[in-house]
């Protein structure tokens, strides 16, 4: 395909179109995902945060007493607990809740902290440098950050005491530095599968459009190569024709047997442009599925009317032309004229292709719905390399066969597009030396 630089452009476009709305999809795939999964990380931490401190609100809450006092319930919580600014602290107790190993292993910290902002009681892993901040008007949370730069992320509860005065508030949060550092890794590892993932598009794109267009561009290669073998045949009879005027016209002086000589020469040129072009439009009608209106035709009666025609012709290339028939009529919705061409063809061909003494066997037979008609010769036979390709057009195994037979290479071309026209099939078994068995099958009319 590179060969051919409307196609090789065209390709380009289109691995291009699918490389970039690939990587679009890519790109957005990766921040949604990056997206929905630092979203479920934050929830995540979120949660926590507020199960440790609903857990240690609902079990100090009820034992505060006065404003500014931390109670001994305080150090059952959270064994560990140290009280600043000169306040004395409840002693440990000896009892240990849960809430304080996961404090303990998560890197959380506690405050308490007054009405007033200061700080009355802290627990767990404290950053040092983190000034605590009252919590904003309609939220809990809040996201801090220390001198080094490190983030925080906070949630404050409210307490009160017994009497519900206002005693100040629980704050608990954990540094973010985790969780930051499982988004820097979850980043980096996008930022190298993204463009590999794109470099394998990109290869998979160029190969993808090449697959698309190649039907395309082997449609473009039979339409040139078709082009030119029309063209060649063509231009044999009227290079043929031009030759015979030219010296026809140089001739001064022309008897009427020199004179009907020429004309002969002429009218055979020009029978053998008429059939080329009508071959040539009937396989254009074929390719378009213009084919006339379909009527019942008798499988029996258009074999008998073949070989009625083809017994001179076999006689006069010394074969034995043998035909067989089934005992029942087999009729079949089509376009007679043309199925005559269809089986003409095949009939020709095994002529043309048996040396003298050979055998050409026809049989007529019914396969469930379907109509078989076999050609079997006794000929030169078909390599195996050339058995796929002798249904293309203007596609000769004998080089010479236009010299021998006149032929431009369309009759098995024509049969099979004949078949196809009529929803059957043309098969071939051969080997060289040993002879040819065309097959064709076709549908027989419904009801029969």
């Amino acid at each position: 395909m590179n060969d051919n630089s409307a196609f090789l452009t065209t390709r380009k476009r289109w691995a291009g179109l699918y490389a970039a709305t690939m990587g679009l999809i890519l790109l957005v795939c990766g921040v949604s995902v990056y997206e929905l999964i630092a979203r479920d990380q934050w929830q995540s931490l979120n949660l926590k945060l507020a199960t440790v401190a609903g857990t240690l609100h609902d079990g100090i809450e009820p034992a505060l007493k006065e404003v500014g006092q931390v109670e001994p319930i305080v150090g059952y919580f959270l064994p560990g607990v140290v009280c600043v600014n000169g306040r004395v602290c409840p002693p440990e107790s000896s009892g240990e809740r849960h809430i304080a190993g996961v404090i303990q292993q998560e890197d959380y910290y506690v405050r308490f902290v007054d009405p007033g902002g200061r700080v009355l009681a802290i627990a767990g892993s404290i950053p040092e440098n983190l000034r605590a901040t009252m919590p904003p008007d309609h939220t809990p949370w809040q996201t801090l950050q220390d001198a080094q730069g490190e983030r925080y992320r906070e949630i404050s509860l409210f307490l009160k005491t017994q009497n519900h005065q206002s005693w100040g508030y629980i704050q608990v949060g954990r540094s973010l530095s985790e969780y930051e550092a499982h988004l820097t890794r979850l980043r980096w590892q996008l930022m190298v599968i993204l463009p590999t993932t794109m470099i394998l598009v990109v290869g998979s794109s160029w190969w993808l459009s090449g697959l698309a267009m190649r039907p395309a561009y082997q449609a473009y290669r039979q339409i040139q190569q078709f082009t030119a073998d029309a063209a060649h045949e063509l231009r044999t009879p009227l290079a043929a024709i031009r030759s015979t005027v030219e010296f026809t016209l140089d001739e001064p002086k022309l008897s009427e047997s020199d004179v009907r000589q020429t004309l002969r020469v002429i009218e055979r040129q020009n029978n053998r442009l008429t059939h080329l072009v009508q071959d040539l439009l009937l396989l254009s009608r074929l390719d378009l599925n213009q084919t006339p209106a379909r009527e019942s035709c008798c499988l029996n009666v258009l074999m008998e009317d073949l070989l009625e025609e083809f017994s001179a012709l076999a006689i006069a290339a010394d074969l034995t032309l043998t035909a067989y028939y089934p005992s029942e009529i087999l009729k079949m919705l089509g376009n007679e004229e043309q199925l005559y061409r269809l089986l003409a063809n095949l009939l020709t061909n095994a002529i043309h292709y048996t040396p003298p003494g050979g055998m050409i066997t026809v049989t007529l037979a019914r396969s469930e719905q379907e109509a078989v008609i076999t050609v079997q010769d006794t000929g030169i036979g078909i390599p195996l390399g050339e058995q796929s390709k002798i249904f293309g057009r203007f596609y000769r195994v004998a080089q010479d066969r236009a010299r021998h037979t006149g032929g431009a290479g369309l009759g098995l071309a024509i049969a099979q597009a004949i078949a196809h026209s009529h929803q059957g099939s043309i098969q071939v078994q051969s080997h060289v030396d040993q002879g040819s068995l065309f097959t064709l099958r076709l549908p027989l009319k419904k009801g029969e």
